[in-house]
C-alpha cells in the first residue's frame, strides 16, 4: 500500500465470554472508553448481549459484553446462559476472559470443553492481572492451552487498564475486512430505554448489595423527550416479595430517593443532557419466569 492509499475498512463481531465476575462488563466499558455495561460485586449481572461500537483507525469493532456462563436454574438463568452461547456463535472472533486471581474455576473449566467443540477462533486474554504475582501467570496460561488451543493470549487488567491498549490494536487488526456497518459516532446499539433501566438496576445492586436478590429487574416504561432539551424518564423496578419492595424504598422513600439520584447523574453523563428520573416499585412474584418479562429484558424465551 502507498503512502496515499488509505487502509482497508475492517468491521467484525468480537465476542467476550467467561464465568461471572471475571470482568467482561469492565473490560467492555474499558476497551470502549465508556460505559455502556454495568458493573457490580454481584455475580451475574449481565443478563443479556451488549454491544459496544468502537473505532479503531480504519476498523470498527463491534465488542458483544455477554452474560457470564454458569448452571442455569430459573427459566431467566437459561435465557441468560443462551445469550451468551449465541454471542460466541454469532461473532468473528470469541475471546475467553478469565480471571487470573481465580485460575481454572469449574465453571471455566465447562467454558473450555465447550469452546473446543465450538470450531472458532479464540483468544485468551486473563484478566485481574494486577492481583497475581507475576510468576503463577505463565502456568496458567500453559493450563488454558493445555485444553483449548488459543491463537493469541493477552495479560489486562480491566480495572487499572494495563494491557488494554496493546489487545484493543489487536483486535482492530484481526477485524475481516467490509464496510462498517454503524455510524462511526455509536457507541452501542441498545435503544436508551435499556440504557436506562440498566443503569438503575446498576445502583439497585450496588446500593442493597445482599438485601434484595439479584434478580431485581427495571423496565423503562416511557422515555419522553421534552422542548427544553432535556427527557423524563419513567421505570419500574419489580422484585418478587414485599419486603424487598419496603427494603427498596425505605423509610420515608429515602433508599428510593439515593437510588433515583444517583442514577439520575449516571444518566445525565451517559446522554450528555438533562434527566428527569421517577421510579415506581412493583411486586410481583415469579416474573423471571415469565415469557414477557424475558422478551422485554432482550432474551429470547
Amino acid at each position: 500500500m502507498s503512502d496515499s492509499e488509505s487502509p482497508p475498512s475492517r468491521c467484525g463481531f468480537v465476542a467476550i465470554i467467561g464465568a461471572p465476575n471475571a470482568g467482561k462488563s469492565t473490560l467492555l466499558n474499558r476497551i470502549a472508553g465508556t460505559k455502556l455495561s454495568i458493573v457490580s460485586p454481584k455475580a451475574q449481572t449481565t443478563r443479556f448481549r451488549i454491544m459496544g461500537i468502537l473505532m479503531q483507525g480504519a476498523s470498527q469493532i463491534l465488542l458483544v459484553d455477554t452474560p457470564g456462563i454458569f448452571q442455569p436454574k430459573r427459566r431467566l438463568d437459561r435465557a441468560m446462559v443462551a445469550a451468551a452461547w449465541t454471542g460466541m456463535q454469532d461473532a468473528d472472533l470469541s475471546v475467553l476472559l478469565v480471571d487470573a486471581k481465580a485460575g481454572l474455576s469449574d465453571l471455566t473449566q465447562g467454558i473450555i470443553d465447550r469452546l473446543v467443540k465450538a470450531d472458532r477462533e479464540i483468544w485468551l486474554v486473563l484478566n485481574k492481572v494486577d492481583l497475581v504475582e507475576p510468576a503463577k501467570l505463565l502456568p496458567l496460561i500453559a493450563s488454558v492451552n493445555g485444553r483449548l488451543r488459543c491463537a493469541e493470549t493477552f495479560m489486562v487488567s480491566a480495572t487499572t487498564g494495563e494491557g488494554v491498549a496493546e489487545l484493543r490494536d489487536a483486535l482492530a487488526r484481526a477485524m475481516p475486512e467490509g464496510p462498517h456497518l454503524y455510524p462511526e459516532e455509536d457507541l452501542t446499539d441498545l435503544p436508551d430505554r435499556l440504557l436506562a433501566a440498566e443503569i438503575v438496576r446498576e445502583q439497585i445492586l450496588l446500593q442493597t448489595h445482599q438485601e434484595v436478590p439479584h434478580e431485581t429487574t427495571v423496565e423503562t416504561e416511557s422515555f419522553t423527550e421534552r422542548r427544553d432539551g432535556s427527557v423524563r424518564i419513567d421505570a419500574t423496578i419489580t422484585v418478587s416479595r414485599a419486603g424487598h419492595k419496603a427494603i427498596l424504598i425505605g423509610a420515608g422513600g429515602a433508599r428510593i430517593k439515593e437510588i433515583g439520584a444517583k442514577a439520575r447523574l449516571e444518566l445525565t453523563k451517559l446522554f450528555d443532557r438533562k434527566v428527569h428520573l421517577f421510579l415506581t416499585v412493583k411486586e410481583r412474584a415469579g416474573w423471571d419466569e415469565k415469557t414477557q418479562h424475558l422478551r422485554a429484558l432482550g432474551l429470547d424465551d
